[in-house]
């Protein structure tokens, strides 16, 4: 060695081994072997372990399953009021705001505001998806009563709660009041303006037929079109147009219309004249009603688009009406359903 110093001697064991460098033993062969045996069943129980976890095997501590709750006590879903128009002859209670549309013809698509300016935009459950277009409502407040042309929705405004034109609020109230409790009812039979007018919407043809019913007094129930000697129900959109989604030809058109008192009135000669308003000789009502006329003469809206260039245009939106600066905003409703609560997850110790 370099350093000087001698290299120790085997060692010998005394139990049959060879002997080890500097005086260390080796494992017995026995002793090796217990290890061994310790070894393999610790690794058998942590396979075992892994298997049971993967297998989804529930954790000791894990909470036994929970009991299925009696239905008493399962929160019921709430009631929810029915979409009506309101009731002709009944007299209802509640409250009145102002708006102005602007001139425009509202959610019932019509193609203006009417002359008078005198309207009101209801609440979703008595506007029913459009059932209330074209009806009119008598509405009592501190100053007077003022009629008024269901021509709009209030998506915020509550069952009750009618959204005036500032016009026919101030026939009612002061303004400066802003929100006044009034009384209101349904117009049966109301004095009509004059025949039952018609517009096919733009971008119809044969192939898609879609058209707004105009001048007829009462709320619709129902509009018919006859084609190849048999009549064929058009479906009532939520904007007030009266849809046959796979056509009824080219025209011209023989337009049946049922109103919810069971007035009934049928048009002919109605073009396939997008966008124009078409008048008919045919009242709903009254004098003049009849179930045949003559053909329509049209007459350009003032405010009609051009024509949309495909046959099944997208349904508009509901744009919201504006909201009166002076009116006071209700307060949100709760909602109907009463939500579960879950429950915590155990916590093992």
């Amino acid at each position: 060695m370099t350093d000087g110093s001698a290299p120790h001697p085997a060692t010998s064991t005394g139990d049959g081994h060879p002997p080890t460098r500097t005086g260390r033993r080796r494992t017995p062969t026995r002793a090796r072997r217990r290890l061994a045996a310790a070894g393999l069943a610790a690794l058998a129980a942590v396979v075992a372990v892994t298997l049971a976890v993967r297998g989804g095997a529930a954790p000791a501590c894990a909470a036994p399953p929970r009991a299925a709750l009696p239905l008493a006590v399962v929160p019921a879903r709430a009631a929810l009021p029915l979409a009506a128009p309101p009731a002709g002859g009944v007299t209802h209670t509640g409250k009145a705001t102002f708006y102005d549309s602007k001139g425009a013809g509202g959610n019932c698509s019509r193609p203006a505001a009417p002359a008078n300016r005198l309207y009101v935009a209801l609440g979703p459950s008595e506007y029913a998806a459009g059932a209330s277009c074209g009806g009119f409502l008598d509405v009592t407040g501190p100053r007077g009563t003022v009629r008024v042309l269901v021509m709009d929705q209030c998506p915020e405004c509550a069952p009750g709660h009618l959204d005036l034109s500032a016009e026919a609020f101030a026939r009612i109230a002061d303004p400066v009041q802003g929100v006044v409790q009034v009384r209101y009812r349904a117009v049966v039979d109301p004095p009509l303006p004059g025949p039952l007018t018609f517009r096919l919407k733009e971008g119809a043809s044969q192939w898609w037929f879609a058209v707004l019913v105009g001048d007829h007094g009462n709320p619709l129930r129902s509009v018919d079109v006859r084609q190849n000697g048999s009549w064929r129900a058009a479906a009532r959109e939520d904007y007030n147009y009266w849809l046959i989604p796979s056509g009824a030809g080219p025209g011209p058109y023989t337009i049946r219309v049922t109103d919810v008192s069971g007035h009934r009135a049928t048009a002919t000669g109605i073009r396939m004249l997008p966008g124009q308003v078409q008048r008919s000789t045919t009242r709903m009502y009254g004098g003049g009603a009849a179930t045949t006329a003559r053909t329509a003469k049209p007459s350009r809206s003032p405010s009609s688009p051009r024509p949309t260039p495909t046959p099944t245009p997208s349904r508009p939106a509901s744009p919201p009406p504006p909201t009166s600066p002076s009116a006071t905003p209700l307060p949100a409703s709760p909602s109907p359903l009463t939500p579960l609560r879950e429950a915590a997850a155990p916590t093992c110790t």
